[in-house]
């Protein structure tokens, strides 16, 4: 699916004065199309990407199974109860990984300026591109029909002057389609959206912002910053200028991980402090392997914590310097989880990790791809 809108207004050649051109590139149900793909019998079926045992949880559905209301990060049990057909395929991260790496090289022929948020989806600057193509509109069917034709795998892009609309445009017209959002459209395009449709409101900040008589881009704008600043903090300031469809955030080239993480849900619940320990290990083991690995240091370690009723608490603590080494790790984290005690339930999955990442050596800054 193509939209017809044009994207002259944000112009055909480089100009200090002229918006910036970026594409928001995000591949259709992932996972679950690459499952599909290279197995002809689940294709045209409802396919989770996950864990099928009680305690598993949905990493990708395809739009088959999205149909019944399965989503992402929802547990395998409700989505096996919405649909009862829904097949489990356990993922295969090696598979998706070298997907990823060719999609990729396919936007570093038009653009060194590429900042991957995950597996399946990247900003693009095109304002200045490769192959001198005026239009980002063209741009953004040449990607989606490479990546078409090397990976076979369907593509969704958002065309816009800042990061917040090309985001949004890329939903628009989901899944395999593209949309423009131009300088024109924007503040019009944002005033009529829910606020539940922004990217960065959660639904917990939606709620808040509902409980002020606040549903919609328009209700968000006729707010002031020091409203907004006093009530959602920093993010306060964020929505104040994006409820006015502006987005100064560059597209960063060299993105670096800022936190690197590990859990495991647990086939039972944990009730006894000693076992919950002995499960912290394989975690730190994990985290601090990436750690070595990379060279990255991180100053602030996180636990977290969900209980049997699908409750989650995290506890944190911040160093003057970098954990120095697992030991250090393992100390803090299990030091969080004996703080935690009194608030303890019975619990369902523990996480570690660790951020306010940190590395000495220029090498080892590569961009977030996984």
């Amino acid at each position: 699916m193509i939209d017809d809108s044009d994207d002259s207004a944000l112009g055909p050649t480089p100009s200090p004065q002229r918006p910036r051109k970026i594409i928001h590139v995000d591949m259709d149900a992932f996972y679950a199309s690459v499952e599909q793909r290279d197995n002809p019998d689940l294709r045209g079926k409802p396919v989770a990407v996950g864990g099928s045992r009680e305690r598993g949880v949905v990493a990708a559905a395809s739009y088959e199974a999205r149909k019944f209301g399965v989503r992402s990060a929802m547990p395998s049990i409700t989505a096996k109860r919405q649909c009862p057909d829904l097949v489990f395929v356990k993922p295969r991260f090696d598979v998706y990984k070298a997907i990823s790496q060719q999609i990729r090289a396919i936007f570093a022929e038009h653009t060194p300026i590429v900042e991957p948020l995950s597996l399946d989806e990247a900003y693009l600057d095109v304002t200045d591109n490769l192959q001198d193509i005026p239009f980002a509109r063209d741009i953004a069917l040449q990607l989606r029909a490479r990546i078409k034709a090397e990976t076979g795998l369907n593509a969704s892009a958002g065309i816009s002057y800042n990061k917040f609309l090309a985001k949004l445009a890329s939903d628009h017209r989901k899944p395999n389609g593209q949309y423009v959002i131009t300088p024109e459209m924007g503040p019009g395009f944002v005033e009529k959206l829910p606020v539940g449709k922004f990217h960065g409101i959660g639904p917990a900040t939606a709620a808040r912002l509902q409980a002020f008589g606040i549903q919609t881009g328009i209700d968000l704008r006729n707010q002031t910053l020091t409203f907004l600043e006093a009530n959602f903090g920093k993010s306060g300031t964020y929505y104040y200028w994006i409820s006015r469809a502006i987005d100064e955030r560059p597209v960063r080239a060299n993105r670096i991980r800022k936190s690197v993480g590990a859990e495991n849900t647990f086939f039972n619940d944990l009730v006894e402090f000693d076992a919950m320990v002995a499960e912290l290990q394989p975690l730190v083991d994990k985290v601090w392997r990436h750690c070595e690995n990379t060279g990255n240091r991180g100053r602030t370690v996180t636990l977290k914590v969900k209980f049997s009723d699908f409750e989650i608490m995290s506890r944190s603590q911040s160093l003057p310097s970098a954990v120095q080494d697992r030991a250090e790790l393992e100390r803090i984290s299990v030091a969080l989880l004996e703080k935690s005690m009194p608030l303890l339930k019975a619990v369902r999955l523990l996480g570690v990790s660790l951020s306010a990442l940190q590395t000495d050596d220029p090498e080892l800054q590569m961009p977030l791809l996984f």
